[in-house]
């Protein structure tokens, strides 16, 4: 038997074992406890998202900024989701995924989608 607060509120059905979908770039990152008060049930939150190797993304193409992209926008032309810019954002090894789109011209890394 467990005693991992987390495993505990999963097992009792009060956090879904995978609260992220397929496109959330959490999807897969493990979740920690916060306890406040020995005794009591930890507050669940995620723990630290690696952001992978540049060298360990394939780019597909570059894609040229033009003025008014957004990365939701390239996201979904460029990916067929969305909710897929950050994809892009962790190819171009940014933290802000305004900064994908904010200056026309710039040089956007497209990364392969997932499973090809």
């Amino acid at each position: 038997m467990t005693t991992d607060p987390v495993q505990l509120l999963i097992e009792a059905g009060a956090i879904p074992s995978n609260p992220f979908g397929a496109d959330s770039r959490y999807q897969g990152v493990a979740l920690g406890a916060h306890v406040a008060r020995p005794g009591e049930p930890g507050r669940p939150y995620v723990l630290r998202r690696f952001i992978p190797q540049r060298r360990a993304i394939t780019v597909a193409v570059e894609h040229i900024v033009t003025s008014g992209e957004r990365p939701d926008l390239l996201g979904a032309a460029a990916l067929g989701n969305a909710l897929l810019y950050w994809r892009i954002a962790d190819a171009n090894a940014v933290l802000d995924p305004f900064e994908l789109t904010d200056t026309p011209g710039r040089r956007v890394a497209i990364p392969l989608p997932v499973g090809l």
